[in-house]
């Protein structure tokens, strides 16, 4: 799959749960699966919230970062390209996050984010995102996702 986050530019690539740059990340990748977006995880060891059950956290932050991933996929689509053209995407940060945890998400077994995007402003997208495990909805989460200002990354 060609991922969004694999043509992130270095500077933008540092995310904890997305940046391909980070080594301690969990490297989140996010693609299209016909126009709904697909993020594919598998938790390790360390993710447990108790024996046999992945920790809330770790499906918080895979659906924030499956949300921008999306945002900046659908925003990219919509300026005429896909990930492997080469073109630069744009990049997205969370203004909002809302998860809602349905059932217990068995570790062991891989992730399967699925998300929904919907365009609200022009530099602004909300994602509709469900978590499943094999084929149980674990979690539902919503992030409305900015374009990055460019002074984001400037130290002033």
């Amino acid at each position: 799959m060609k991922a969004i986050q694999d043509e992130y530019p270095d500077d933008f690539a540092w995310c904890y749960g997305c940046g391909h740059l980070n080594n301690a990340g969990h490297h989140f990748r996010t693609g299209w699966k016909e126009e709904q977006t697909i993020t594919i995880y598998s938790p390790k060891p360390e993710h447990l919230a108790l024996p046999g059950f992945v920790y809330g956290g770790l499906l918080a932050s895979l659906i924030d970062c499956h949300g921008t991933g999306s945002a900046a996929l659908a925003l990219h689509r919509k300026n005429g390209h896909e990930p492997g053209e080469g073109a630069e995407p744009p990049r997205f940060v969370t203004a909002s996050l809302n998860v809602n945890f349905l059932k217990p998400t068995p570790h062991g077994v891989a992730l399967k984010a699925i998300g929904t995007v919907q365009e609200i402003h022009p530099k602004k997208f909300k994602v509709e995102t469900e978590v499943f495990a094999n084929d149980t909805l674990c979690a539902r989460g919503e992030v409305v996702a900015v374009v990055m200002p460019s002074t984001f990354l400037k130290n002033e």
